[in-house]
């Protein structure tokens, strides 16, 4: 099967491409420990949660963990589409890597690790609450340490304010009711997911403001912690293709370089990942090309140069677990699939809650959009126990597609269905009539995310199967192309679909 990246930054001539990751890696936050990087991201209620990133030179980045398997927090059984993980932030200190995480609907929690390739502690709730997100710890050199956050409207009807508290040193929880320290709202409205940091004497607040879509990313500075805090907006999109830069982190190198990583939002590809460059200019950092984004240039200098990395996409599912590019729609379980001679084994799962659609349903395994243009080819047999049982192919987000096979009669039909986040019911759109349970499913997705599905009895000769689908985001997350073997009718009995690999073609 072939490995060929359908993405690739890294041009092999000393330059790189943005977007680094044409990957859903939301709300992106990035350390340097040494010679190392390391970045995570927004989650939200997909699992494995918040994952850990590694990379040597800012440019070619390697998907290496999870700091988290589930969320061990009530209702994240059935998928909470939306909540869960927002914009966390890591950073090294005292021999240990912290991530502090806002969950907007039950407060600010903090992981911890010796180790980022290993296992991290279970979270831990440093200020319980709603509407709490985007937290960034900060310990200075005197010992103190701080915690600043921003506010969700939508949970606490307040937003547009950074707030400021002193927190106990060992990262536990808060020691005050805070400050507001800015408020964005009359010229940086929608002000949020702030980074601390401090720089020749300064204390710099990074902050996006103008929402994700035409945002731009806001720098607050002082020489107190507590404020008075000057602003001033140092990346925008400006001439370029590039709109809403904005979220990230500040990376400086040995060499005294400095790099900004953030994200921009493509709707259904989800918001990308992106790499500036950094001037300072009198305390004042300046990104970009003169504040506006770069779409090509030089690589950071970071002493030599390493291998091109691509986060996986296809897969043979001939490891002994499932690879690090899948996640689930909600908590889910290890009973739920196997991986076998014959490749991945999805046993079939009732939907928990009261919708019957694929909206309310958690066993979905999916991976990102990876890049503008691709084609995912899988090989499914199915062997279910019910006539209601489904098993397919999906393009999810708030309004989603996909390929479902099922019993018809003594045989098997293949069926297209539509829908959305809004309906309690699926549209079935087309169906035809198989004389076999194996099937071949694919979806060629083209610029703007246009969506074809067909279908194959021997692999060569294809199908199309309904009309074409525009796909959209899903609640604060890319689309996805996602695999799954689901009974909307909760049976006693249910059987299973076994998918022999998972083929990514196309791209650059």
């Amino acid at each position: 099967m072939s490995t060929h990246p359908v993405w690739k930054s890294d041009q092999g001539d000393g330059t790189y491409l943005n977007p680094i990751l044409h990957l859903d890696y939301s709300d992106p936050d990035v350390i340097r420990v040494g010679g190392d990087f390391f970045m995570t991201a927004s989650s939200f209620n997909c699992t494995p949660g918040l994952p850990i990133l590694h990379s040597k030179d800012l440019v070619n980045w390697r998907l290496v963990n999870y700091a988290i398997k589930n969320l061990d927090l009530p209702g994240y059984d059935q998928p909470r589409h939306g909540c869960g993980v927002w914009a966390p932030s890591i950073r090294y200190h005292a021999g240990l890597f912290w991530i502090f995480v806002g969950l907007p609907d039950e407060g600010i929690y903090m992981t911890t690790a010796e180790d980022p390739f290993g296992e991290w502690s279970p979270l831990s709730c440093v200020k319980p609450g709603r509407g709490w997100i985007d937290p960034c710890p900060f310990w200075d050199e005197d010992g103190q340490a701080y915690l600043v956050h921003a506010f969700a409207a939508s949970r606490c009807g307040i937003k547009s304010k950074l707030i400021l508290h002193r927190m106990d040193p060992c990262g536990s929880r808060v020691l005050d009711e805070g400050t507001i320290v800015f408020d964005g709202t009359a010229n940086h409205p929608t002000l949020e997911g702030p980074k601390l940091y401090k720089r020749n004497g300064y204390y710099y607040i990074m902050a996006p403001a103008g929402g994700v879509t035409n945002g731009w990313q806001t720098v607050l500075r002082s020489r107190s912690i507590w404020g008075p805090y000057e602003d001033r907006i140092v990346l925008r999109q400006g001439g370029t293709s590039v709109n809403g830069p904005h979220q990230g982190g500040y990376i400086e190198l040995e060499s005294g370089e400095g790099w900004f990583i953030h994200f921009q939002d493509r709707n259904a590809y989800g918001r990308i990942v992106h790499l500036q460059p950094v001037r300072w200019i009198d305390d004042w950092p300046i990104m970009g090309d003169n504040g506006e984004p770069v779409l090509r240039h030089t690589k950071p200098a970071v002493g030599r140069e390493y291998p091109a990395e691509t986060i996986p996409t296809s897969d043979k599912f001939d490891q002994k677990r499932l690879g690090l590019q899948w996640q689930w729609f909600a908590n889910h379980k290890d009973d739920w699939y196997s991986i076998r001679e014959s490749g991945l084994r999805l046993f079939t799962q009732p939907i928990p809650g009261p919708l019957r659609t694929m909206w309310g349903v958690p066993n979905i395994l999916a991976q990102k959009f990876p890049a503008p243009e691709f084609t995912v080819t899988v090989k499914l047999s199915f062997a279910p126990k019910s006539s209601s049982e489904k098993a397919g192919m999906v393009v999810t987000g708030n309004s989603y597609a996909y390929l479902a096979l099922a019993q018809s009669g003594s045989g098997w039909r293949l069926e297209k269905w539509l829908g959305n986040k809004e309906q309690d019911q699926d549209q079935l759109e087309k169906a035809v009539e198989l004389g076999s349970n194996t099937v071949y499913l694919r979806v060629a997705v083209s610029e703007p995310a246009v969506c074809a599905f067909s279908y194959s009895l021997d692999n060569q000769q294809f199908h199309v199967l309904g009309s074409q689908f525009q796909a959209v985001k899903g609640h604060w997350i890319g689309s996805k192309i996602g695999l799954f073997s689901f009974d909307p009718l909760s049976s006693q009995e249910l059987g299973y679909a076994d998918f022999a690999w998972f083929k990514v073609e196309g791209g650059l």
